[in-house]
C-alpha cells in the first residue's frame, strides 16, 4: 500500500489542536512559574502545620494539658518522652511555618517539616498516607527548588 504525502484532514485537525494546546501550556508556564508555585506551596503547607500547632496551645505558646495527654496516649513516640515531644512538635509547628511564609531558611524549614511528616506517618497515623503524601510533595518541591524570588532567602542571597 502506498501512503500519501498529503496529510489527511484528521491529521491536520490533530496538529492544529496540539499546536493550540502547546501554546496554552506555554503561556501557563510563563504565568505560573516557580516563584508563584513556591509561594503557594510555602503558604499552604505552613497553614497546615501552623493551625495544627495553634490547637496545642493557649495564648501565645502555653502548651495545654490536653496536648500533654495527647502525646502520652495517641501521639506516643519511641525514645522521646511525651512531655519533650509535645514541646518539640508544638514549637516546630509554630516556628517553621512562620519561616516558610517569610521564605527564610526555606529549605531547612521544609526539611524539618518533612521529618515531622515522616515521623507522624510512621509512628502516629500510618493509615493517613494520602494526606502525608500530599504534604511530602509540597515539602520536596520547596527543598529541591527553594523559596523563589518572593522570599527573604532571595533577598539575603541565601538561596
Amino acid at each position: 500500500m502506498i501512503q500519501s504525502a498529503i496529510p489527511s484532514t484528521t491529521e491536520v485537525r490533530g496538529n492544529r489542536l496540539r499546536a493550540r494546546w502547546n501554546a496554552v501550556a506555554s503561556n501557563l508556564s510563563r504565568w505560573i512559574g516557580h516563584d508563584i508555585l513556591a509561594l503557594a506551596g510555602r503558604i499552604s503547607i505552613a497553614a497546615i502545620f501552623f493551625l495544627s500547632g495553634r490547637t496545642k496551645v493557649d495564648g501565645f505558646l502555653t502548651i495545654t494539658d490536653s496536648t500533654y495527654e495527647l502525646f502520652r496516649s495517641e501521639y506516643k513516640l519511641p525514645l522521646i518522652p511525651p512531655e519533650i515531644a509535645a514541646h518539640l512538635a508544638t514549637y516546630a509547628e509554630h516556628v517553621f511555618p512562620v519561616l516558610l511564609v517569610l521564605g527564610l531558611f526555606t529549605r531547612l524549614s521544609a526539611m524539618a517539616l518533612l521529618a515531622m511528616t515522616v515521623t507522624i506517618q510512621v509512628f502516629v497515623y500510618p493509615d493517613a498516607w494520602p494526606t502525608h503524601l500530599s504534604w511530602t510533595g509540597l515539602l520536596l518541591y520547596l527543598i529541591g527548588r527553594g523559596a523563589g524570588t518572593l522570599s527573604f532567602d532571595k533577598f539575603l542571597e541565601l538561596d
